[in-house]
């Protein structure tokens, strides 16, 4: 197989898409119908593989079952959301918990903490949708990237930034619902990331935060390394 180059798709909020080197694609929290974005997965590749969602908000679980059933994609997520899926339909799911790796067509996924909280929305039904989670995925050439979901400061930053070294990650900077641009750039300072791309702002008005803010909190070691992303945009790496 010729190996093209590696891309990220950005959709909006904290959905993105990896097309890897070997044209594997992973589609990550996949709200795709949300009304900031215009941009239709179709746009950018015909074959969606993976699918990883960090926790049970609407706003991350988003379409995933219709574009799981479209594209016959393989859903990875937490044992809970898993399972709630397959009640709904879907048979290609993998449940995981925090720490597990799932390896397959040479990549790895590892399931990492997150600190938030993780319902799924049933109807008029809230269900305790398991532990939110970030993953670091691992491509065929070992790139790492590292989505950390909705999510605080966490106490494993150290360890995650010295076991996995991350080289792109994609940062929660909204505030309110999630940590805001100081406690992203303290992060970013110990990940310390080759590539960094925010995510989960401005999509609500609670979270309606201007990027020059997180990108002034940052070391200027690192303030070249913020790579913006508007919906539909894409970065090649």
């Amino acid at each position: 197989m010729q190996e093209v180059g590696r891309t990220l798709v950005y959709f909006g909020h904290s959905a993105f898409l990896i097309k890897s080197s070997s044209n594997v694609n992973i589609l990550i929290d996949p709200w795709i119908s949300n009304p900031i974005n215009k941009a239709k997965i179709e746009e950018f590749t015909n074959r969606v593989h993976y699918i990883l969602i960090t926790h049970g908000h609407d706003d991350h679980v988003g379409d995933t079952l219709s574009i799981a059933k479209a594209f016959d994609a393989e859903v990875i997520t937490n044992h809970e959301i898993a399972n709630f899926l397959h009640f709904k339909g879907l048979n290609k799911l993998t449940g995981m918990n925090t720490g597990g790796t799932y390896r397959k067509d040479n990549l790895s996924f590892t399931m990492v903490e997150a600190t938030h909280s993780s319902t799924i929305h049933d109807g008029e039904r809230m269900i305790p949708g398991g532990n939110p989670v970030g993953f670091v995925v691992t491509l065929e050439d070992g790139y790492k990237l590292y989505h950390m979901g909705d999510t605080g400061l966490l106490g494993s930053l150290p360890m995650i930034a010295e076991l996995y070294k991350p080289d792109i990650l994609m940062i929660p900077i909204g505030g309110h619902y999630t940590m805001g641009p100081q406690e992203a750039a303290y992060t970013v300072s110990i990940i310390k990331p080759k590539v960094i791309i925010p995510m989960h702002y401005k999509t609500f008005p609670l979270i309606d935060v201007n990027l020059e803010e997180f990108i002034e909190k940052l070391s200027p070691a690192f303030k070249d390394r913020v790579i913006p992303l508007k919906p539909g945009d894409s970065y090649s790496f």
